[in-house]
């Protein structure tokens, strides 16, 4: 398998992940304010706590990707931008789906 291919498939996996997190952070900040997840999840910080989250572990694997495949790519510039949107992508799907599966029907 291609370095980048490898990469690729970290990152769609790590956005997967970073979604996971994000709900388990909302879910956790509604427990321990009190109030209910339909209004948590209207709040504009966990809106940016979730980005938060995203961006922190995108950089982290960039880094950790750096360290591990630096030296068998020409362009190391390749590192960052292999698989950025299906990250993000990802990310948002995962997030998505398992704030709707938690709320259920309203």
């Amino acid at each position: 398998m291609n370095v980048l291919t490898k990469i690729y498939w970290i990152r769609v996996a790590l956005g997967a992940i970073a979604g996971a997190i994000s709900t388990g952070i909302s879910v956790a900040a509604q427990q321990l304010t009190g109030t209910t997840i339909i209004s948590q999840i209207t709040n504009t910080n966990t809106l940016l706590n979730g980005i938060t989250i995203a961006l922190l572990v995108y950089l982290i694997s960039f880094y950790v990707l750096k360290a591990k495949y630096a030296a068998q790519l020409e362009k190391k510039s390749k590192i960052m931008s292999m698989g950025i949107f299906i990250y993000f992508f990802s990310w948002l799907i995962v997030w998505v789906l398992t704030l709707t599966v938690i709320i259920g029907p309203v």
